[in-house]
């Protein structure tokens, strides 16, 4: 929170009173408050009691969000609970207000998707008189080794979130078979779950059991001698991966609700994203007794296999807890998110991002009771219901996308931030240098000789015991491993596809994201790691404290990984060529598939709007170096009117026989005072603005003021905050005012500039067959769900369409798209 913060301030730091801190001292103390004992503390409070979305244990932890909001920011609490439903004149007033508050604010959205719960469920295998051969044990075990383990093992049952109901009798089928009326066992891993029952229910399938496999933990396996947790780093064998099974590369959210928000007396439409076919997340203990039925000579083999899953699929109410505070730049807003809900207990997803969130919510308080105010207006979020298919930031988005394009310049999304040793970071490419540089200025957060960016190359905890014991990983494993590490740009920040909820903000809106999040951002685990048991029982506090992050020094790094900024920091010109890159990959796509496509007036168009870009950065360089020589020459001539300010105090002094004392500790004011004092001037505000001066009047109004003297704080201005009271100015000010007012239009222009890159990727027509996604640059893969497709529309009219005059139009159209933003960008 330096000036500028680095030159990349998300939010920016400015003074109301002498004493407010800014700059680079508001910095080290924004760093300083995030402390290992108050994350666990905020762990231990979120992450030791299930609270899957809807539930009365999550509206519990949307409440103490909301506590944590109002005893940290200093909200004003009032006498009835700030519940809003969705879509009441309460809860569009709240967010809509935004732009107009002046003091901290916090609130709860209640919005009404349609869900599921388990019912009854069932996994059998059977003789042909219909006998039971096998039943079984969906429940996972514990002791009480992990006290909330053990209790809560069977508090949420293990099922698909928005799965299909039913019952079938069928046989079990294995690869490269007629999937046909068949019940299909695969393995977790590759491509989002729900991908994988829709690719079985494209094909025939009559359900879809999918298991969770011990080798994709690396070395760290009971087969390598390491006992299963709770008892050692091994995956316990009962452990199931929940989840949902939305298909969310068709769109995500309320499936009833495609494109606008779940209020109570929403209109539901039939859901087109999920399956129609049952389905059952099993674990390792489980896919090994059905292996049999696959097995030739064995008893089991060629048995059939029946499948319960019964659901109650209803509407559920679900809770996003809002929190606000006030910036000088009040319609710009930087929204921070982290979603709250899990599927259990969820110690790393999601509740080690919300742990970290704690901690900056701490920080963003101490700074305010200071008296800090932030550049931008900054929205925390805590959203319920991603873990069903990202509804509680995408129902949000839905109903407030017309005033998130106007207001939202940033989105920040936190999901979970610990699971492992390995860091790694996703977003947009106008913000990759941002990201990279952030963390080479952040210490590593176990080796004080490194940094946070040299902390995407950390090895797991059991590396050097693995190394010596010389355990060996599947080939397939390391590739698939290999293959999500290369999924970078030169500089090594990953690109965003889909699952969590930055995805309504980019895939929808066009507002840029930076995500720090488990297996994606923020600390994951490595093939040398313990293992992470990803929406089980066994993700809970005492695998955290005790695997995952012992310390919770990893926690506390996440949180110090937010920034601020005044120009903002995206870099176009990097975009602008990483999506010339993307072409460069569609060509290769192209050549492969024997495709003759024309590429080469795209190409020129991104060449134009490189130019374009390239003329934007020096026009971005050009405002701010203008603005910091007018500040910067203010200073020097302060400067010197204090010398003589104090040479004439000291004179006055001595001849009135008193001592003059040094007068470096003192400010100019106080020499103002005491010269009013010695030499018998009555003391008025009057008086004291004539010894000091006052600017001209030469902006209007209290909000074009306050704008102006939050970027002249960042920019270096570091003068009482009156001399910025444009309202009531003195006529004999020296302030080059009309230079300085200059010089901030043309960083709004430029911000404006940059803040429109992202959204210019946006196609109101959207994505062919999934048109809820709207951006033409980057994509949630069609059969990836989580990773991303880069020219999506592009990219699939070529792979999964091989049309060519599909995949000409589609060129032509982004080539429209990119012409438009080369022209808005440009320097005139």
């Amino acid at each position: 929170m330096s000036s500028f913060w680095h030159n990349r301030s998300l939010t920016g730091i400015v003074d109301h009173r002498p004493h407010t801190p800014y700059g680079k001292r508001a910095e080290d103390l924004f760093l300083s408050i995030p402390n290992e004992q108050s994350a666990i503390d905020a762990s231990r409070k979120f992450a030791t009691k299930p609270h899957m979305a809807g539930t009365d244990g999550d509206l519990q932890t949307a409440r103490d969000f909301l506590t944590l909001l109002q005893t940290e920011l200093g909200v004003h609490t009032p006498s009835h609970e700030p519940l809003f439903h969705a879509g009441s004149h309460q809860s569009q007033k709240a967010t809509r207000g935004i732009p107009k508050l002046h003091h901290p604010k916090a609130w709860i959205d209640q919005y009404f998707p349609v869900m599921n719960t388990p019912l009854d469920r069932s996994l059998q295998v059977l003789d042909e008189d219909g006998s039971v051969l096998w039943d079984a044990d969906l429940t996972e075990h514990a002791d009480d080794t992990d006290p909330e383990a053990g209790k809560y093992a069977d508090a949420v049952p293990t099922f698909h979130g928005l799965s299909k109901g039913g019952d079938d009798y069928e046989n079990l089928d294995q690869k490269d078979v007629s999937l046909n009326g068949s019940i299909v066992l695969c393995r977790y891993g590759g491509i989002f779950r729900g991908l994988k029952v829709k690719g079985g229910q494209d094909r025939g399938a009559a359900g879809v059991l999918i298991y969770s496999d011990p080798r994709d933990d690396g070395s760290v396996t009971e087969e390598n001698g390491y006992a299963p947790y709770p008892h050692g780093p091994a995956r316990n064998p009962t452990s199931v991966q929940r989840g949902s099974v939305q298909y969310l590369s068709m769109y995500p959210g309320d499936p009833t609700t495609p494109g606008y928000p779940s209020y109570e007396n929403s209109t539901r439409t039939e859901a087109s994203n999920i399956p129609s076919i049952p389905s059952l997340p099993i674990s390792w203990a489980n896919a090994q007794n059905l292996f049999k039925v696959l097995e030739k000579g064995n008893s089991l083999e060629g048995k059939k296999v029946r499948l319960v899953n019964n659901v109650d699929t209803r509407v559920i109410p679900i809770w996003n807890t809002m929190g606000v505070i006030p910036g000088h730049i009040k319609n710009e807003v930087v929204v921070i998110g982290n979603h709250r809900d899990a599927w259990v207990m969820g110690a790393a997803d999601p509740s080690s991002g919300t742990s970290s969130i704690n901690e900056v919510v701490r920080g963003l308080g101490y700074l305010i009771k200071q008296g800090w105010k932030p550049l931008r207006t900054i929205v925390i979020a805590s959203w319920d219901a991603e873990e069903y298919g990202l509804i509680g930031s995408t129902e949000w988005g839905e109903d407030f996308g017309d005033w998130i394009e106007d207001h939202v310049v940033a989105y920040i999304n936190l999901d979970g931030s610990c699971s492992g040793s390995r860091f790694s970071v996703k977003g947009s490419p106008l913000l990759a240098h941002l990201l990279r540089d952030i963390a080479l200025e952040l210490p590593h957060p176990t080796d004080k000789d490194r940094t946070m960016w040299d902390a995407r190359n950390d090895e797991g905890t059991f590396f050097e015991q693995n190394l010596q014991s010389n355990h060996t990983i599947p080939k397939e494993v390391l590739a698939m491993r290999d293959m999500e590490k290369s999924m970078v740009d030169e500089l090594g920040v990953g690109v965003l596809g889909s699952g969590s909820d930055y995805t309504v903000f980019l895939q929808r809106i066009g507002v840029r994201d930076m995500t720090i999040y488990t297996d994606g951002g923020g600390f994951g685990g490595t093939l040398d790691d313990a293992a992470y048991h990803y929406h089980s029982v066994y993700d809970s506090e005492r695998w955290m404290e005790v695997y995952a992050d012992p310390g919770f020094s990893r926690h506390v790094a996440a949180a110090k990984f937010s920034i601020k900024f005044v120009i903002l920091p995206f870099n176009t010109t990097h975009y602008a060529f990483e999506l010339e890159k993307y072409l460069d990959q569609v060509e290769d796509i192209a050549d492969l598939e024997s495709l003759n496509i024309r590429f080469s007036s795209l190409r020129n168009s991104l060449h134009s709007l490189q130019k374009a870009s390239a003329g934007l950065d020096k026009e971005k360089l050009a405002a701010v170096k203008e603005l910091r020589d007018i500040i910067g020459k203010w200073k020097k001539r302060r400067s010197s009117v204090r010398r003589k300010l104090r040479k004439a105090y000291c004179r006055i002094k001595k001849a009135l026989g008193k001592k003059c004392e040094c007068p470096h500790k003192r400010k100019d004011s106080e020499y103002v005072k005491d010269m009013a004092r010695v030499i018998n001037v009555p003391r008025s505000e009057n008086n004291l603005h004539a010894c000091t001066g006052r600017f001209p009047a030469l902006l209007q109004g209290q909000e074009e003021s306050d704008i102006v003297y939050g970027i002249a704080v960042e920019a270096g201005f570091d003068g009482p905050r009156h001399l910025l009271d444009f309202s009531s100015a003195h006529p004999h000010h020296h302030y080059p005012l009309r230079k300085l007012r200059r010089a901030i239009k043309k960083i709004q222009t430029v911000n404006k500039k940059l803040t429109a890159f992202e959204r210019g990727l946006i196609s109101k027509d959207g994505i062919k067959d999934r048109e809820w996604y709207k951006h033409l640059g980057v994509a949630p893969g069609k059969w990836l769900g989580y990773g991303a497709t880069t020219l999506p529309a592009l990219t699939e009219a070529l792979t999964y369409d091989k049309n060519t005059t599909l995949a000409q139009q589609e060129a032509d159209r982004l080539k429209t798209l990119i012409d438009r933003l080369a022209e808005h960008i440009k320097v005139n």
